[in-house]
């Protein structure tokens, strides 16, 4: 999975990063951490402003809290908690900062929408992003 964040106008410097999930309701709430803790591998801290990008491969233990590994059963259980909270809307990206530990900003993740097409384009769009993610799902397996 491939992750790309760009943040800015943080008022305190950056000292933690990582994905919490599920959610019991899409878009709202909070959960546990789902990904390595402390921090994502190379996520600048210290900072207020900055970019990250990372490339999670989801059947590694070593993507993923223990905690949540041994909640899921096995890495594999893992994995797929974690592809059906990205699915549900149940998951998000926290940042933590010196001045807010318990998270500044955080964004869910959601499913990306196709740009309006006249009506025979929009479906054969989505017909296209549904077999993609698929496909997508497939080969992780």
């Amino acid at each position: 999975m491939a992750i790309q964040v760009n943040f800015l106008g943080l008022s305190g410097n950056t000292t933690a990063a990582h994905i919490h999930g599920p959610t019991a309701s899409p878009l709202i709430g909070i959960a546990g951490v789902m990904t390595t803790t402390p921090s994502f591998s190379g996520f600048p801290t210290g900072v207020k402003f900055g970019t990250y990008s990372n490339i999670l491969d989801l059947l590694a233990a070593t993507t993923y809290r223990s905690g949540f590994v041994t909640a899921s059963g096995s890495v594999l259980g893992a994995r797929n908690a974690f592809l059906a909270a990205l699915d549900d809307e149940k998951a998000y990206f926290n940042i933590h900062t010196n001045t807010y530990p318990g998270g500044e900003i955080r964004g869910f993740f959601v499913e990306q929408v196709p740009a309006p097409f006249p009506v025979l384009g929009a479906g054969a769009a989505l017909t296209w992003s549904r077999r993609l993610r698929r496909r997508l799902a497939a080969s992780a397996n």
